[in-house]
């Protein structure tokens, strides 16, 4: 494992904290409090037409993305659109099975370096204005399962390095892929549709819990000091 990750057994604590399951309600939640967060909306936005455009990238996948806070810049959009780009990115996508889990053992041959997901995403950030949160957060609009949602909270919570897709695949798997089956029960528990997938259930409980501390100058990171996660 890379120097400074958090640990597997600090990233349960978390999960397993009562704190988790009320942060996932109230980010996802509906009614009185609808869209509080409108990242809730990520995945749902565009329904069923979805599937008709799941190697392409579409004006609504731009929305999408800006419902988590970044924006693609306005050429590159045409560019997805309408030009080259997106014929590239789409001719990467058809590669990527829609229905594989960054847990599968499968995976692994399309995140891993010179694999499809690995390519596209060197595509986006290839071009001018395109981070690696947003190219990131553009390939986990279309392939929900595989590839997660990772911004500058999370990466500081879970003391990131290089290498986060493959870092959280072997997570994943590990011991008896405990925490893949946490994630799931923790979905379930919450209420949340099956449309939300693993890893965002995960994105979506370590930046809730990090988003305050974050906000400190200097931020160290996660602290998780105890199975009650006093953080």
């Amino acid at each position: 494992m890379p120097p400074g990750w958090l640990a597997l057994s600090d990233i349960i604590a978390v999960l397993d904290d009562e704190r988790s399951l009320d942060d996932l309600r109230r980010y996802f939640a509906t009614g009185p409090k609808f869209c509080l967060f409108t990242g809730s909306k990520f995945e749902a936005l565009g329904g069923d037409s979805k599937g008709m455009f799941r190697d392409v990238v579409t004006a609504e996948d731009l929305i999408a993305v800006e419902m988590l806070s970044v924006r693609v810049p306005p050429m590159v959009a045409l560019e997805l659109l309408q030009g080259e780009l997106g014929q590239q990115i789409s001719d990467e996508l058809r590669e990527i099975p829609i229905a594989v889990d960054l847990s599968d053992e499968r995976a692994k041959r399309y995140i891993d370096d010179s694999g499809p997901a690995d390519r596209a995403w060197h595509l986006l950030v290839g071009c001018h204005g395109v981070n690696k949160t947003i190219a990131g957060k553009l390939l986990a609009r279309k392939r929900p399962r595989l590839i997660p949602v990772y911004d500058n909270v999370v990466a500081c919570a879970l003391r990131g390095r290089r290498g986060f897709w493959l870092w959280l695949y072997d997570q994943l798997r590990a011991d008896g892929f405990s925490l893949t089956h946490r994630l799931r029960r923790l979905r379930a528990e919450a209420g949340i549709p099956t449309l939300v997938s693993d890893i965002r259930v995960l994105d979506v409980v370590i930046w809730m819990r990090h988003q305050p501390q974050h906000q400190r100058k200097n931020c160290p990171g996660m602290t998780v000091t105890s199975r009650a996660a006093e953080l």
